[in-house]
């Protein structure tokens, strides 16, 4: 296809005062991530970066429809391919190898997950999501966090010339190029800058990484492409004062703008403007304009390493803030810079150049893309690497048994909780010790030790304010437990989970990010009014007063005040005396120590000296008002296992072999499974839930499950009951001398493997037992257990049907092992 030429060519060669930006926006991003403290705006160098990547690549697109009429694709994307992924790779493929070698284990699931995304350039959606993300509140920075900005530009060369050529087929020989390009970048930009702004608003956090609030920045320097023409015939003293206007806003941007700017929105609008000024200017101003500065032999030097520059700027700050700590000595800084400028002029050097300009990848396109995109997939290798050495893959969490105390090895000696032999705050087991026979989880495997509710979605992020249900335990059971209330409310899920099983309740799930269940307005971490959260606490009480009305709420909270805190009490007393006026029975759980350090990491660094990762036991904040609110209302009853958490005075990070903390203060799944017994106690006390179940059938008697009666279930070994409809058929003992011991129980139920596997876990764990390995092998789930206190052994084999029913299979041996199983 044909068109009437796009703006004159001229300005599309070798522009010296876009190569002199190109060395303020790196040497601007450069002193802000060294921690420059009056270079506060220097984050906006991106926006700097993404202006000029909008002018040169329209401007390059519309020189070739200009010479050809057409847009070879292949051409382009083979020349962005050459271009951007072989020093990328390089860099990744360092990270990688500086990653497992320098930082703790416990970081490298994350790092290689993000060295993935970096390298297929998806890694600013990856982290818009983790700045939601509750759980990563303690979260380090990635080394390759700041390929954020490399993705957003990488998807815009992939959309933006599919997006020209598409229109410019549709509209061929109708209207003029020129206007009709200026008018998708119109359509692009303007929406992308009222989402920016609307978006910025209401989350910045995620605003500042996704594509789509930075699409105008890039539209900016597209529009200034397609209107070189005209740009170049601007009055040289206007021009001038435009251009140097552009520089000075910058200057300003760098100065004035700080991290507490809601970025990008409106407040972006600065330094993206300002870049525009100076780009257009240029050529009409001549060398009395910005080119004076930006052209000279040093600016345009750094303007041609800006970009591996970037690259490696970044992984060497983190690496040497990991072994020096966050602030930096003066002489590391300018060792950490020196190294950065000598790698990226090594880089431009010997991989960048000769890639770029080779001869064969010239006259051969298909040659360059295949070039360019096998260094991004050995990218992607790379950090498959390293999640391969922490036994992890991207985006799944370490695999884990959904058993409390589950090891890959079982040993005698009781886990997390269930070592404690006594109740009180000084019981020995709770005093700090340097080392543990294993720690479950692995340290690097503490983050992906949490609730299945999160995996579930359950517990809403910081923007959303529509309830969410979720349902776990026994789908009809005969007491509905709600679990209403923030992240330390859905810390103990995993313990109810084992109760529900055992007393037949089915748990109704309503949980929101740094939430808690009453109604006191609160504010983000970033200061503002936390309006999703008083939106969410007003949708979510309706519906537990009519529709979902459970017989009992557990809620907790950990956003809160360190003492008694009278509007907090009042705003807690309102929302728990609304539920206890209409019937609903209340617990409030007590919130735990906060350990002001990273445990598992510490973990991970000291396993010879876990006694170093021991903290003070400080009262846990919103814990007194809580306490204080539940002896105001009837019918609210306070529950506190702190004493089974934390020693009188200091709280360990081991405990039987168990981590107890993950993300900042709470704990990790496999130490509230371990906990199960004690809130059963606790919850028993109270008086408002059933007592235990007691057998009632003998063996071989079918039972049924009406709701609102005990679940019966059959006299097992050492009464062990089955909370579930299910018969009897087999129960014979071994009469041989080789069998002498045993005992086969072959099990008819009526449900799904897992929650039955569940169910029948709970009873062994409340009886000593602890769990083998999990293995599942055609269809079947095989467990081995061993009781602790005589090495007595249980085989587990779950076989599904079809038909909504199955076999359990339970193999008891007296005799003690020789081995774990």
């Amino acid at each position: 296809m044909k068109h009437a030429s796009p703006p004159s060519s001229h300005i599309h060669g070798f522009r010296p005062d876009v190569e002199g930006l190109r060395a303020i926006a790196v040497v601007m991003v450069l002193l802000y991530h060294l921690d420059i403290g009056w270079a506060t705006g220097g984050f906006a160098g991106v926006d700097v970066f993404f202006v000029i990547s909008g002018f040169l690549i329209t401007g390059l697109l519309a020189k070739e429809v200009a010479k050809t009429g057409d847009v070879s694709l292949l051409d382009f994307y083979a020349r962005r391919a050459k271009r951007l992924f072989p020093a990328a790779a390089l860099v990744l493929a360092a990270t990688a190898a500086l990653t497992v070698w320098l930082l703790p284990r416990t970081r490298w699931q994350d790092i290689g997950g993000d060295i993935v995304a970096s390298a297929a350039y998806f890694i600013n959606w990856r982290l818009a999501s983790r700045s939601i993300d509750y759980l990563a509140e303690d979260a380090v920075p990635s080394p390759v966090q700041h390929f954020w900005s490399l993705a957003v530009e990488e998807q815009y060369y992939i959309v933006w010339p599919l997006l020209l050529v598409a229109v410019l087929w549709i509209f061929r020989n109708r209207i003029k190029p020129t206007t009709l390009l200026l008018g998708v970048t119109a359509a692009v930009g303007i929406p992308s800058l009222v989402y920016s702004i609307l978006h910025t608003a209401s989350s910045p956090a995620t605003a500042y990484f996704i594509t789509t609030t930075r699409m105008w920045e890039l539209a900016i320097g597209a529009a200034v492409a397609l209107l070189a023409q005209p740009l170049a015939r601007m009055h040289p003293v206007l021009a001038r004062c435009l251009g140097w206007a552009g520089v000075l806003g910058l200057a300003v941007t760098l100065l004035l703008v700080s991290r507490e700017t809601a970025w990008p929105g409106y407040a972006a609008a600065l330094p993206t403007l300002c870049t525009a000024a100076v780009i257009a200017a240029g050529i009409a101003a001549g060398p009395h304009g910005p080119v004076a500065l930006l052209g000279t032999r040093v600016m345009c030097w750094i303007g041609g390493i800006s970009y591996s520059l970037y690259l490696w700027h970044w992984p060497l700050i983190q690496f040497a803030k990991a072994h020096w700590g966050a602030t930096l000595p003066v002489s590391v800084t300018a060792g950490v810079v020196a190294a950065s400028v000598v790698l990226a002029w090594m880089t431009l050097r010997w991989v960048e150049n000769p890639i770029r300009f080779s001869e064969r990848m010239r006259d051969n396109p298909r040659y360059a893309l295949s070039t360019g995109i096998n260094f991004s997939l050995a990218g992607v290798v790379c950090g498959l690497g390293v999640l391969v050495a922490v036994g992890a893959t991207p985006g799944q969490a370490p695999a884990m048994s959904t058993q409390a105390g589950a090891t890959t090895e079982a040993t005698d000696a009781p886990l997390g909780a269930l070592a404690l032999t006594q109740d009180g705050p000084d019981d020995p087991a709770l005093l700090p010790t340097d080392t543990a026979a294993r720690i479950v989880p692995a340290p690097e495997r503490a983050t992906a030790d949490v609730p299945r509710a999160y995996g579930d979605g359950c517990q809403l992020p910081y923007g959303e304010s529509a309830p969410k249900a979720c349902h776990y335990g026994r789908e009809k059971g005969r007491l509905t437990i709600a679990v209403v209330g923030d992240s330390k409310a859905v810390q103990w899920i995993p313990a109810l989970e084992i109760l529900a099983e055992r007393h037949d309740w089915r748990i109704l799930v309503h949980a929101k990010s740094a939430c808690g269940f009453h109604s006191r307005p609160l504010k983000q971490f970033d200061g503002k009014p936390y309006v999703s959260c008083k939106e969410w606490n007003e949708a979510v009480v309706p519906l537990l007063l009519g529709e979902q009305k459970p017989d009992v709420i557990f809620t907790s909270m950990g956003s809160g005040s360190g003492g008694v805190d009278a509007t907090e009490v009042a705003a807690l007393r309102e929302r728990w005396g609304l539920m206890a006026r209409a019937g609903i029975k209340m617990v409030a759980m007590a919130n735990n120590p906060s350990p002001g350090i990273n445990v598992y990491e510490c973990v991970g660094q000291n396993p010879t000296k876990l006694g170093a990762c021991a903290f003070p036991r400080r009262p846990a904040s919103a814990t007194a008002s809580m306490q204080a609110a539940a002896a105001e209302v009837p019918g609210v009853y306070y529950i506190d296992l702190n004493d089974a958490i934390c020693a009188r005075t200091v709280c360990s990070a081991v405990i039987g072999d168990v981590l107890v903390y993950r993300q900042g203060s709470h704990i990790t799944r496999t130490y509230a499974e371990t906990l199960a017994p004690r809130l059963e106690k606790a919850l028993e006390a109270t008086g408002i839930l059933a007592a235990s179940v007691e057998p009632l059938l003998k063996q071989g008697q079918a039972v049924s499950m009406p709701r609102g009666t005990p679940p019966p279930a059959p006299t097992l070994p050492e009464g062990i009951q089955l909370p579930f409809q299910h018969t009897v058929y087999k129960d014979r003992r071994g009469e041989a001398s080789k069998d002498a011991g045993k005992r086969w129980i072959h099990i008819e139920y009526i449900g799904a493997a897992e929650p039955t596997l569940a169910a029948l876990n709970g009873q062994l764990l409340m009886r000593g037992y602890v769990a083998g390995q999990r293995r599942d092998a055609g269809g079947e789930l095989r467990v081995n257990y061993r009781r602790r206190q005589d090495g007595a052994r249980l085989a587990v084999v779950v076989a599904p049907g079809k038909d909504g029913s199955g076999k359990l299979y339970l193999t008891f041996v007296n005799t003690p092992a020789k081995t774990s199983p």
